[in-house]
């Protein structure tokens, strides 16, 4: 696909015509203009906001609920967030980034290079921010969406791509009396960097990804920080010291260093992503034992040791984590929270810790998707109900009874690097939009046989991989029990399948 993305650059150069994708012509010229709503200005959005424009597409819009572009990257603003991609790997192959600071490029940064993709590229006059969806209803008579928006205003469609993605909704314990406290409270998805933490006591529940990386800094400037951990998580040490002024000068004036070292991260990540390596997974877990064994107290670092296997939850990966229970003012609890008062939180044991703020690390509705918003698709189909198992797709990107309805980073897509995975999930929704626009086609739709054959064998796969199978709590699955979040295969397998979309698996109207 990216060779086509030249040859089109080219073309339009030369006022030629290239065929694209299926055959479709790829120039400006089609038999019909079309209307297209993106949900989302995060990764997802920018990409296939920048796919539409260089293919000639012009009335689009980006329907974003913030005040910016980033999606993850621009409501995430704790002290020490960070990628846990290889920086190299985390930009998009048409923009590549090649003065990274460091090997794991921080919030900052990747917000950063975002904002520049979206004003590179001409995206920003498409957007309307603070403009959530509320609400996306199918008009079969009219083949086209209405799009309620939280503002009241409402927006018509042709063709709709979600770019919501996994982490959309927050996650909040329910635990007993947290709505009665006192003190300062916020999660940390949505931290409050008007809230000053020198010397306060501070409890934070939750010690996974956010944790791993705000509480070595928070520990820095409290007076007192309680850690409550429910799970011991797998906590990698990486490779992350800043690049050199020498590297950087090569990676910037020899294009080949930055794109050698890019294709040799995917390569490694392809063949290590999938969890099914015995001998791989066993030194992933060396590793994260002995990254442990830093804690000086005995009895913190058996607390610290994670029981379930390597990569049955998100790996984790921080160089500050562990070190940071050295220090004294930073206390890991392990007993169960029994209630929060107005100033306290109570653990099952009696204990009763007084604190000044709380901070929720608690994450995601991972397993929502799109169902976050109300979506009606054919005949009153609700996405909610057509997921009462689960959100199902077909390759992540289309599900059955939502006509011209494409999702990135949708079901069962999470795996490797994500922005690499949405290019190629925007390849396939470019090619049926080629298709809409050129050869008189109202609406596509997944047959749902054919979505049905692909989950199947999709959950046969997730079957075999062992670490899914162990019960440690991860945000994987649905309510129901199935995975719904991962990917079981490499990036390249996922590219190959979706490279040319199967005509037999799609349903059409004529116009």
């Amino acid at each position: 696909m990216a060779d086509l993305w030249i040859l089109i650059d080219e073309a339009r150069r030369s006022g030629s015509s290239v065929t694209g994708v299926n055959g479709v012509s790829a120039s400006n010229e089609r038999a019909r203009d079309l209307r297209i709503a993106i949900i989302g200005a995060g990764p997802g959005g920018i990409c296939m906001a920048i796919r539409l424009k260089r293919a000639g597409f012009e009335d689009f819009v980006l329907l974003e609920k913030t005040g910016g572009v980033g999606g993850t990257w621009y409501l995430n603003r704790y002290p020490g967030c960070a990628c846990d991609v290889p920086s190299h790997l985390y930009s998009f192959s048409f923009e590549l980034k090649r003065d990274w600071s460091r090997p794991y490029a921080p919030q900052p940064e990747i917000l950063a290079y975002m904002r520049h993709c979206a004003e590179q590229h001409g995206v920003l006059p498409h957007c309307r921010f603070d403009n959530g969806v509320r609400r996306a209803a199918w008009d079969e008579a009219r083949a086209s969406w209405t799009l309620e928006l939280e503002s009241g205003d409402t927006v018509e469609s042709d063709v709709v791509v979600s770019a919501v993605g996994m982490f959309n909704g927050l996650s909040w314990p329910d635990i007993e009396g947290l709505d009665a406290f006192g003190g300062t409270l916020f999660h940390s998805a949505r931290w409050n960097w008007d809230h000053d933490l020198s010397g306060e006591r501070v409890g934070v529940i939750g010690s996974a990804a956010s944790a791993v990386q705000f509480v070595p800094e928070i520990a820095k400037e409290a007076g007192q920080v309680h850690l409550f951990q429910r799970t011991a998580n797998w906590v990698l040490p990486k490779l992350d010291d800043p690049y050199t002024e020498e590297e950087l000068e090569r990676f910037r004036t020899d294009p080949n260093a930055a794109l050698a070292l890019r294709q040799e991260l995917h390569r490694h990540m392809d063949e290590g992503m999938t969890f099914s390596d015995p001998d791989v997974l066993a030194e992933r877990e060396a590793a994260g034992l002995a990254a442990i064994d830093v804690v000086e107290d005995p009895e913190v670092r058996e607390e610290l040791r994670p029981r379930h296997p390597f990569g049955c939850k998100r790996p984790l990966f921080s160089n500050h984590y562990y070190p940071a229970f050295n220090r004294p003012n930073l206390e890991l609890v392990t007993d169960p929270i029994e209630r929060i008062t107005g100033n306290a939180v109570i653990t099952a044991d009696g204990r009763k810790r007084r604190v000044d703020t709380l901070i929720l690390a608690t994450g995601f509705s991972t397993t929502k998707y799109l169902s976050a918003i109300d979506v009606v698709g054919r005949n009153g189909l609700r996405i909610d109900d057509a997921w009462n198992d689960g959100a199902c797709a077909y390759l992540g990107i289309t599900t059955a009874g939502f006509p011209n309805l494409f999702m990135l980073y949708g079901p069962n897509t999470n795996n490797g690097s994500i922005l690499t995975m949405i290019e190629y999930q925007v390849d396939h929704v470019m090619a049926h939009i080629q298709r809409l626009a050129n050869d008189g086609v109202a609406w596509i739709d997944v047959r749902p046989e054919a979505m049905a054959r692909y989950n199947d064998e999709v959950q046969r796969a997730i079957e075999g991989i062992r670490v899914w199978q162990a019960d440690c709590n991860g945000y994987y699955r649905s309510a129901g029990g199935r995975v719904v979040t991962q990917w079981p295969f490499s990036m390249s397998e996922f590219r190959e399948r979706t490279a040319a979309p199967d005509p037999d698996a799609f349903e059409v109207a004529l116009r």
